[in-house]
């Protein structure tokens, strides 16, 4: 048994570093009445950020098998998952879009996505960003939270306002953005011809984004 095993762990090893794998799990490892050592089943994940290595790995990639909005967001390198509620988020960073769905939560709603724009929230991202949230015909609402730190808030801001000219969005927007050049991103949507719901804090723009959903239903 020891033979056949430790000719599984190598090779085990071997595909987990030439292929890139962020994980190998093999469940179940089964000993055969011949004492051999298999694997019966296997799941690989490959890191995504590798795979331009692989392109025997990408053509097996089945976008049938994928959410049509996800694959979408994907090609504007969105990072974006569907979920089940009405309250749509628009984010920079995976741990504040993380803490914008649970204070949603935490006021009686429910959100619609993750969607993180990462640091480039320009005018062409952010409307990408609204179309692929307003795809879903469940969102009643729209939060933006950005915290300006490696994008600047006004930039953010002006971003907001001229993605708004290239697409319609008829549902309440509530924006809250904190962090460098806060106050010139206020003054520049107070200004704008849009009603933006310009919200202080974070508690105070999810209770306004789960109330504004609400009245629309």
């Amino acid at each position: 048994q020891i033979k056949h095993a430790t000719k599984t762990f190598l090779s085990l090893w071997q595909v987990f570093k030439s292929y890139d794998c962020s994980l190998m799990v093999i469940n179940p490892l089964v000993v055969t009445k011949s004492d051999d050592v298999i694997a019966l089943d296997a799941k690989i994940n490959f890191d995504d950020n590798a795979l331009f290595r692989h392109e025997d790995i990408q053509r097996m990639r089945d976008l049938s098998e994928e959410e049509p909005s996800e694959v979408e967001a994907d090609s504007y390198n969105l990072n974006y998952i569907k979920l089940n509620g009405y309250v749509g988020c628009m984010v920079n960073g995976a741990g504040l879009a993380m803490g914008t769905m649970d204070i949603i939560k935490i006021h009686g709603g429910e959100p619609s996505n993750f969607l993180d724009v990462g640091g480039v929230a320009n005018a062409d991202t952010v409307a990408h960003g609204f179309k692929i949230i307003l795809s879903d015909s469940n969102v009643k609402s729209i939060l933006i939270n950005i915290f300006g730190g490696i994008v600047r808030c006004d930039r953010v801001a002006q971003g907001v306002i001229d993605a708004l000219a290239q697409i319609e969005v008829t549902i309440p927007i509530i924006i809250r953005l904190e962090g460098t050049n806060a106050k010139a991103a206020s003054q520049l949507l107070h200004n704008s011809e849009y009603n933006f719901i310009v919200a202080e804090s974070l508690a105070e723009a999810a209770e306004k984004a789960v109330q504004a959903a609400k009245q629309e239903n």
